[in-house]
Order: structure tokens, then C-alpha cells, then sequence
């Protein structure tokens, strides 16, 4: 699709050539360029916001060698820029577009809501570096950049192209691998508590929406994560202390994602293709939950990171929202949606849903 191979050519320049592009560029052409991106539909030239902050977090934190993280996103051999990304398609109700760099290691989300990018700008960006930078086992997705149009333009007034994306680990990093060599196919769940108030669901039943509005929703696990003891505190631990900062910050709506894969037949322990040794997933070293963490029973291995956790109470789309629901209420009392409750009511049923996906054998 052309929207994606230019957004994509955008995304690539901005991380690749950061740094250089002023060097090679004359004014003028940078002048003409600049007019030509008031007017462009989909060409929105963009830039590292606060570099200087994830390039320490990339450093110090993560071990992401910079010579490698750029590499990720070149073009290889004679391949055009935007085809070091690959198209993932958009998900979900917010009109993400995602990308996947070549190796695998990054996913690339646009993040084209105004409330949204400008929460993680102004409020939680500094918090969730600190945090990130003190606990190297924090389960919260691991962002490596922000991307930000450098002006505004036709395109992202029109909304055709997103103004804002984010760089993250990519959690299925090692399927491909795993499956040429005759592993089964990778279960994964995006993972909220389904007790709130879902309008696609619960007005008259589902009948007024499609089955594919009705699909975006959240999944639902029916089974259970077999750990141990150890495994088993650990994980929640780690789940109290992130969703913590994410109540200090007023986020709601985050999911838990999850990845299980079987390990026949092939060990993945011993395969550093399908755990991965290097960052941005270490450190700490496997197993961990976002290289692998194997179950009691030794059947499976799984994966979890904290997505999505950029819906917040206090910005104006989630206010207008919370207003709907409460006047919907005094006719169809539903009681309230996950994104129109507090951050402390949603942080207690995330971690109890959490919770009761754990089963330590006897």
C-alpha cells in the first residue's frame, strides 16, 4: 500500500539519518522541503523526541548498542528504504498502524490520538523512564523511541498520516525461527478484565455490532499459567510494582500480552534464535518474561509485556467519555468501562485477573 511504504520511508529516515540529514542538506532544499510537507498527505518528515533521554535509557539500561538498534532499520543490499520495515496492517479501534523491522526485533506503532501521545509525552515519559532505568525485570513494554512530526501539515490535520510513533520490542521475536524448525504455532492473548461495561458487547446483547467490532475487544485465557512458587511470586511482584506507576500516572485501559509456545521439538533454551541472548529483550538474562519463562510442568514458555497503557483519566477524550457513561448509566445501570474508571478500581481488577491466571502445582 503506498500510505504504509511512505509512513514507513519516514519512519526509517528519522532513526536511520538521525543526526546527518541537516549535515548533507542544503537550506534551500531544506526550505523546499519543509513546504512541500505542509501540503503532503502522507510524507510527514519526523524526529526523535527527547533523544537524548531514550538514547541513556537505551545505553544504560537496556545495552542496546547504537551501531546495531540503527542497523535494525536499514535497508538491506538493494532494497528501498520503506522495505526494512514491513507492513503489519492497522488494529484495533485508535487506527494504529504497525510496522515490524526485518530482524524482527522492534515493532513500530503510530500512536494518532492527541490525548494519547501527549500523556506519554508530558506525563508518564519521565516516570517510565526512571522506573525502566531502576527495575532492568519491569514487565512494562520496553519503548526505545518516540517519533513526532516535525510540523504540522495536511496530512496529519487530515489525520491520513500519524504525527507520533513509538519503537518497542517486538514479543514474538524467534517465532519465524521456531516454526521452520517444526515448532507449533505461538498462541498469544491481549488481555484485560472483561467485567467492565463493553457497549459492543453488552448493548442488547452484541446484536448492534459486527462480529469484527465485536473481535477487537479484549481475549479471553481460559487455562492457566503452570509455575512454581517462585515463579509464581515473582510474576506478581513485578505486575504490582508496574501497575503502581501506572496508577501514580492515572493510566487505565493497559493489557497484559501473552505469549505461550509448546517446546518440542526443538529446546528454545538452547536456541538463542527463538530466547534471545541480546537487547533489547536482555537484560536480565533468560529466562525472564520477555526472552522465556518455562512452565512447572516443563510443557511451555512463555512471555508477557504491559501494553497500551496510554489512555488517562484526566485528558479530555477519556472526560467526554467518562460523561457518556455515567448519563448512560441512570438508564442501563452497566456500571463503568475500563476506560472511564479510576486508575486505582482498574489497577485492582487487572492485578486480580492476573492473579487468578496462576496455578501452582502441589
Amino acid at each position: 500500500m503506498a500510505r504504509n511504504a511512505v509512513i514507513a520511508r519516514c519512519i526509517v529516515r528519522a532513526i536511520a539519518n538521525h543526526g546527518d540529514e541537516r549535515k548533507k542538506r542544503s537550506l534551500i532544499r531544506r526550505i523546499l522541503s519543509a513546504f512541500a510537507a505542509l501540503f503532503a498527505l502522507y510524507n510527514v518528515p519526523l524526529r526523535k523526541f527527547k533523544d537524548a533521554l531514550f538514547a541513556e535509557l537505551r545505553k544504560t539500561a537496556w545495552y542496546i548498542d547504537e551501531a546495531d538498534y540503527k542497523d535494525s532499520f536499514i535497508a538491506k543490499d538493494d532494497a528501498r528504504e520503506d522495505e526494512s520495515l514491513q507492513t503489519m496492517g492497522t488494529m484495533g479501534y485508535s487506527g494504529s498502524t504497525f510496522f515490524s523491522t526485518a530482524d524482527k526485533a522492534y515493532l513500530v506503532k503510530s500512536i494518532p490520538r492527541h490525548f494519547e501521545h501527549s500523556f506519554f509525552r508530558e506525563d508518564l515519559l519521565e516516570p517510565y523512564a526512571k522506573h525502566m532505568a531502576e527495575h532492568q525485570n519491569s514487565i512494562l513494554v520496553r519503548i526505545c523511541d518516540l517519533l513526532s512530526a516535525k510540523s504540522s501539515g495536511l496530512g496529519t490535520l487530515l489525520g491520513t498520516a500519524p504525527s507520533h510513533h513509538i519503537i518497542m520490542e517486538n514479543l514474538l521475536y524467534g517465532q519465524a525461527e521456531a516454526q521452520q524448525k517444526g515448532a507449533s504455532e505461538w498462541e498469544t492473548w491481549d488481555l484485560k478484565p472483561t467485567s467492565y461495561f463493553f457497549p459492543e458487547r453488552d448493548v442488547a446483547s452484541g446484536a448492534l455490532a459486527s462480529e469484527a467490532t465485536k473481535s477487537r475487544l479484549a481475549d479471553e485465557f481460559h487455562e492457566k499459567l503452570i509455575l512454581n512458587d517462585d515463579q509464581a511470586q515473582e510474576f506478581m511482584t513485578i505486575l504490582e510494582r508496574d501497575t503502581k506507576l501506572l496508577q501514580d500516572c492515572n493510566a487505565v485501559d493497559y493489557s497484559l500480552f501473552l505469549v505461550r509456545f509448546q517446546e518440542g521439538p526443538i529446546d528454545p533454551f538452547q536456541d538463542e534464535s527463538v530466547v534471545p541472548d541480546q537487547a533489547p529483550f536482555v537484560p536480565p538474562a533468560a529466562p525472564s518474561w520477555r526472552t522465556g519463562m518455562e512452565s512447572a510442568d516443563g510443557k511451555y514458555v512463555y512471555r508477557a509485556v504491559i501494553l497500551d497503557f496510554f489512555w488517562a483519566k484526566h485528558k479530555s477524550q477519556p472526560k467526554v467519555m467518562t460523561a457518556l457513561i455515567k448519563a448512560y448509566n441512570m438508564l442501563d445501570r452497566q456500571g463503568p468501562m475500563s476506560i472511564t474508571t479510576t486508575a486505582t478500581e482498574y489497577r485492582t481488577r487487572f492485578l486480580d485477573m492476573c492473579k487468578g491466571f496462576i496455578e501452582v502445582p502441589a
